[in-house]
């Protein structure tokens, strides 16, 4: 098993292009310990697929946020993937969260937010764009998304279950109807065809045969070779150390004083940081030590 693969292909004669997501032990290490509700779980998993398909597209280094954030049962999905395709994210919700409508389940209608953020190494700061959330699924929101962001018309199907957050992408490129006027309709009529289990269950190749198995033989497709996506949230004590000198010892002491310890939640690795007055004590040794030479 993988951690997880983007499958780019091409309708050669169609001038339409496209991508298959399957992320497998990536997505199951994104869930440990985490006790989501499956309705969450599905939610974070479809998500976690289009992110994947989102980086894969990154030119040079950077990484990709993305935020759905709403006032509905579901506070907050959250997803970053560089371009190594490197990824970790996290779902915020109520502690029981019933099957609904998505737009229901992410507050979308009142004060629901999608939010993309690129960090380049090069860049000041990160660029931000916020959009409504329009749809009534992850697929249906993204897609939405991306014909707004990439201004060409653009489908997009996902699912996820508990072992592997699938999506399946599909864009109309400049010359399409230049080269087949009804091959966009075709194209996409036979990927809406697709059912969730097929899309869980099939591996690229045998996704693509099933669905476009004429397009195929009659305008020939190019299947690119995988790109390997993997689960990435190791630990960075360097990172939690100098958040704790940053406060200065004066502060950490009066936290220890309260607490006994300093404990540093990492919510999207899902892992705590605790620091006792001897390990407080000696980081500022260190550190004060060094400023006297």
């Amino acid at each position: 098993m993988s951690g997880g693969t983007i499958r780019r292909f091409l309708f050669e004669g169609l001038d339409i292009r496209g991508a298959i997501v399957r992320l497998d032990e990536a997505w199951q290490q994104m869930q440990v310990g985490r006790d989501y509700q499956p309705t969450v779980a599905q939610l974070l998993g479809e998500t976690a697929a289009v992110t994947a398909l989102i980086a894969g597209q990154l030119k040079q280094p950077g990484r990709l946020t993305l935020q759905l954030r709403g006032n509905g049962p579901v506070q907050l999905l959250v997803m970053d993937c560089n371009e190594q395709l490197q990824m970790r994210g996290m779902a915020r919700s109520n502690p029981v969260v019933l099957p609904a409508p998505v737009p229901e389940l992410l507050g979308a209608h009142q004060s629901g937010q999608l939010m993309m953020s690129l960090d380049l190494p090069t860049a000041r700061q990160p660029y931000q764009s916020y959009v409504p959330m329009v749809g009534d699924s992850i697929a249906a929101i993204f897609e939405h998304y991306l014909e707004q962001s990439e201004q060409q018309p653009s489908r997009l199907f996902a699912i996820a279950g508990p072992q592997a957050a699938v999506c399946l992408f599909l864009q109309k490129m400049p010359e399409a109807d230049q080269r087949d006027a009804d091959g966009w309709n075709r194209v996409t009529q036979l990927a809406a065809t697709v059912k969730p289990g097929e899309l869980l269950e099939h591996d690229a190749e045998a996704l693509l045969a099933r669905l476009f198995h004429e397009e195929m033989e009659t305008h020939g497709i190019r299947v690119y070779d995988p790109l390997p996506v993997v689960y990435h949230c190791p630990e960075d004590w360097d990172k939690v150390r100098d958040m704790i000198r940053s406060i200065g010892h004066a502060d950490a002491e009066t936290i220890l004083a309260e607490h006994g310890e300093i404990m540093i939640r990492d919510d999207i690795c899902n892992r705590e940081y605790r620091f006792t007055p001897e390990d407080v004590a000696a980081l500022f040794a260190a550190s004060e030590g060094k400023a006297l030479h």
